[in-house]
Order: C-alpha cells, then sequence, then structure tokens
C-alpha cells in the first residue's frame, strides 16, 4: 500500500516515492465538444474560461494520480465535478482526450480493443450505483455469468461463484431471483460477481448511494470485512464525505473537472489546501478523522496510564480519556511512546475548538 502523503502539495499531487503502483493516471483530459482533440493539442492546458469560450466542456482537466497496490482510492466531489468520469477514463470506458492510463506498467492508451475486452474480462472488477442484474438468473447463476462470458467450464465457475456467494453472506439464496432480493442483497449479488474474475483493480463508482442509509452502512461494513480478506486495489467514487473517511486510505477532492487536493482524510481535515476542501470538510466529526499522533503533545512526566496507537482516531479512547482524567501515552507502530494526549486536547477537540490545539 502507499505511504499515507501529505496533502501539501495540493491540486493534482500524485504520491511520490510511491512503491507498487498499480494504477496511474498522467496529465488526463476528457473534453467534450466538437474540434477537441486538436484545440488541446493548439492551447495544452486551457483554463475553465478559454474552454467555455471554446465551446468545449472540461469534465476531466490534466488529472493525475496514483494507486498503490492494496490501497483503497477515493475520488470525490459533488454531482459534475468529473469524478465518474474521470473513473470511466481509467478504465478507458470512456477515451481520454489527453494524457495516459497506466495500468501494471503499461499504458491502456495503447491497447487494441481487443486486448482492452480481455483485460476488463480478466483483471478489472467494477461496480457501478445501478446493480444491472439479470432478472432472468439466479444469484448463483448471476455471479458465475462473467466466468461463463471467459469460456470457463461449468464445474470449475459453479464453484468459483458458490464461494463468493459465501463471501458476501448469501448462502442460501443461491437460487432465488433478483427481484426477490432487498437493494442490499441484491448490491451484494454485484459485489460478488465482479469478484468472480479475480480482478487485480475494483472499480466502484457510488456502489451504495441508491442504499437506504442503515442498508448502506452495512454494505460499507462488508466492503471493509471484503477488503481484510482480500486486499485489493479499489478506486471507489463518491459524494459522501462521511463514507470516504470511513472507507478511504487516501482521499482525490474534484471540482470542475479537476483533482483539488489529494490526501488520508486526517490531511483534508486538518490541513486542506483550498477554501473549497475547508468547506467540504466542514461538517465532519473531527475525532472521527484525527489520529491521536495527529493530537499529541510532548510525552510529560505525568503519563503513566494506558497507551494507545498512534494511529487510532480520537473518537476510539475520547471517553475513557476524558473519564480517566489523566494523559494517554501515543504509541508509534514498535510500540515505543513518542508524545501523549491530554484529556484536556481531546475535550477541545469534541467541542470544536480548535485553536486549544
Amino acid at each position: 500500500m502507499i505511504a499515507h502523503q501529505s496533502a501539501s502539495p495540493g491540486a493534482g499531487s500524485v504520491a511520490s516515492g510511491a512503491a507498487d503502483v498499480k494504477l496511474a493516471c498522467r496529465g488526463v483530459w476528457k473534453l467534450f465538444g466538437p474540434g477537441a482533440e486538436s484545440y488541446l493539442a493548439s492551447q495544452p492546458k486551457p483554463n475553465a474560461a478559454a474552454l467555455a469560450e471554446a465551446g468545449l466542456i472540461g469534465a476531466v482537466r490534466d488529472a493525475s494520480v496514483e494507486v498503490g497496490e492494496g490501497e483503497i482510492f477515493i475520488i470525490m466531489g459533488l454531482s459534475g465535478s468529473g469524478k465518474s468520469t474521470l473513473l470511466r477514463c481509467l478504465s478507458r470506458l470512456i477515451e481520454p482526450t489527453a494524457g495516459e492510463i497506466i495500468f501494471e506498467g503499461r499504458n491502456l492508451l495503447q491497447a487494441s480493443e481487443r486486448e482492452l475486452i480481455e483485460i476488463r474480462r480478466h483483471k478489472m472488477g467494477m461496480v457501478f450505483q445501478h446493480f444491472a442484474l439479470l432478472p432472468h438468473l439466479t444469484v448463483i447463476e448471476n455471479v458465475a455469468f462473467p466466468l461463463s462470458v471467459q469460456g470457463v467450464p461449468r464445474e470449475k465457475r459453479q464453484a468459483r461463484a458458490q464461494e463468493m456467494v459465501d463471501l458476501v453472506g448469501l448462502k442460501g439464496r443461491e437460487k432465488y431471483y433478483p427481484r426477490e432480493l432487498s437493494g442490499g442483497q441484491q448490491q451484494r449479488v454485484g459485489i460478488a460477481r465482479s469478484l468472480a474474475v479475480e480482478p487485480r483493480i475494483w472499480f466502484l463508482d457510488e456502489p451504495f448511494s441508491a442504499l437506504d442509509p442503515l442498508i448502506r452502512r452495512e454494505m460499507q461494513s462488508e466492503l471493509m470485512r471484503l477488503q481484510s480478506v482480500l486486499h485489493k486495489t479499489i478506486v471507489f467514487i463518491t459524494h459522501d464525505f462521511d463514507e470516504a473517511i470511513r472507507l478511504a486510505d487516501r482521499i482525490a477532492i474534484m471540482k470542475d473537472g479537476e483533482i483539488i487536493q489529494i490526501g488520508t482524510p486526517e490531511d483534508l481535515v486538518t490541513r486542506p489546501a483550498t477554501d473549497y476542501v475547508a468547506e467540504f470538510t466542514r461538517d465532519v466529526q473531527r475525532a472521527k478523522v484525527i489520529s491521536a499522533r495527529g493530537l499529541m503533545q510532548p510525552l510529560g512526566a505525568d503519563c503513566d496510564g494506558r497507551a494507545v496507537d498512534g494511529r487510532v482516531k480520537i473518537a476510539s479512547f475520547a471517553a475513557e480519556i476524558v473519564a480517566t482524567g489523566r494523559p494517554f501515552a501515543v504509541t508509534d507502530e514498535n510500540g515505543k511512546p513518542i508524545g501523549q494526549v491530554s484529556p484536556q486536547s481531546v475535550i477541545d477537540l469534541l467541542a470544536g475548538r480548535e485553536a486549544a490545539r
């Protein structure tokens, strides 16, 4: 997984020094309108006003990101920000106007249509907001469908499909039809189907946004459980920051086709690069995002109580530290004390008194 990068470089920054990069895009543009390619060739980096004057729509503008092996990388923004268009460029479901899409070291824009079909069949999994289940097929048949397209023998694909049905918690419903399932169960079938081909990268485009809030949270928990087992590389689209901070290793925030900032949830909340990012994250519960390391102070002599890992979020121990009234030591990944968190600093954070930190 890519080490969490500081968001301070700002718009369009790419994680530097990242090991095991699975997917990257470099200088990707997607313009809609007549003569888009020739215009971009003559005007390499036009701003939004110049594009509008030329009668073009800049759906994605000069986007560059790197997604590491095993990372959950979330792209988010308001409706019309370009996040879904960027995802479709990354999977080459739509053609970028310019730039590079590098998957496992290879530029997908140089792949033939036949090669792309094979890559999508064998290396990519996709789940969208609308489940797109085949209504005349049962659960097990829907899950096995992409394997049948690959020509996998019946016995092998049935065994694989059953494994995926069990994995997503639908054992016993193999012979149900989509109409006999709840929305959350249908989405589980979609997830199982996309996993059946054992994808190397998983694209999820607002997969839970059509679900009721309780079912949505359940599906988020299910995704986290699956990730703990499968360790997939995931590109996930959402407009919900609460969902993003619960799931993401890193987040890219988009606005008007541009990537405004890339960073961990804590980066974005504590060090927003622009007023837009600050406003976007304004209502986030800080205690769920800020880590013990992010709130710690120098280690003091009065710190003789409990120790907490520097990576855990304040919300996980806030009640306990306030109740004890004593500082907690903060440790690194090796268990070595590196600082302390005081009850007062936690109270200030919970009360929204950021300046007291």
